[in-house]
């Protein structure tokens, strides 16, 4: 898995080796939630680009034709305009909450470095 040793670092901030081998799970844990988070975020925002591209020109031609959204599980029938304001809402917050995660993925990732450089972490050799 990883190897430790102990830098030069404070006594009084020093870890036992098993909390900075959970520290340093915790971290990586931490990291893979986060990237996996962010592409399911922005997977959905392409979803809803690819919804506007496809309504916006039924828009530009009929905006008062039918088109249904699921909403909480349900389905319901609205007109084009009522529905590309939403979507439209539903990406830009979509894209807000990812670049808000990728500063906290950013964030997380310089931890986990400075971690793996005070207590000097490196990966153990695959043999």
């Amino acid at each position: 898995m990883s190897t430790t040793k102990k830098a030069k670092v404070p006594a009084s901030s020093q870890l036992s080796d098993q909390e900075i081998q959970q520290t340093y799970s915790r971290l990586q844990s931490e990291l893979q939630n986060l990237a996996a988070k962010i592409g399911e975020l922005e997977q959905e925002a392409e979803e809803h680009v690819l919804v506007l591209s496809t309504l916006n020109e039924a828009l530009a031609d009929e905006p008062d034709r039918k088109c249904f959204r699921l909403i909480g599980g349900v389905l319901v029938e609205r007109t084009v305009k009522d529905v590309v304001p939403a979507l439209q809402t539903n990406r830009d917050g979509i894209r807000k909450v990812v670049a808000t995660l990728a500063e906290q993925y950013k964030t997380k990732e310089a931890e986990f470095e400075t971690l793996k450089r005070e207590y000097n972490i490196r990966p153990a050799p695959t043999s």
